[in-house]
């Protein structure tokens, strides 16, 4: 039960690292809306597809960001059509695996994890998921 207790705490602690994250880009862009517009912003060169914001890297890639705190601390997120942040368990396990003290959890704690969780958070399609609002 202490594995998924880490990896209910691993999920808790991208969600609160993804809403630091939006605060902190949308403090530093005041044109941004949401999270997701940093696409359509280095899409349509009025961003770098990467670079330095506050205290993160980031790199646009494809549907989603890549995200690293100055601490070392990476998250990774897409976004849906509708611009809401999604994340799936590979991305948890690469956030848990980023942190200075490295979380390793299972998949199928994750999995448990994320069920548990629930209606915190939302699987928007087989294997992904989203935090409610």
């Amino acid at each position: 039960m202490q594995r998924v207790g880490a990896a209910r705490d691993l999920v808790l602690g991208y969600v609160r690292a993804l809403n630091a994250i939006d605060e902190a880009m949308r403090v530093a862009i005041p044109s941004l809306e949401r999270l997701a517009d940093v696409l359509e912003l280095a899409r349509s060169h009025r961003i770098s597809r990467s670079g330095h914001i506050g205290t993160y890297s980031y790199r646009v890639h494809g549907a989603g960001c890549r995200f690293v705190s100055d601490n070392g601390t990476e998250l990774d997120v897409d976004f849906a059509a509708d611009g809401s942040e999604v994340f799936d368990l590979w991305r948890l396990r690469g956030y848990g695996l980023s942190l200075p003290e490295s979380v390793d959890v299972t998949d199928e704690d994750l999995r448990f994890a994320v069920s548990s969780l629930q209606p915190l958070l939302t699987e928007v399609r087989p294997g992904w998921f989203s935090a409610a609002n």
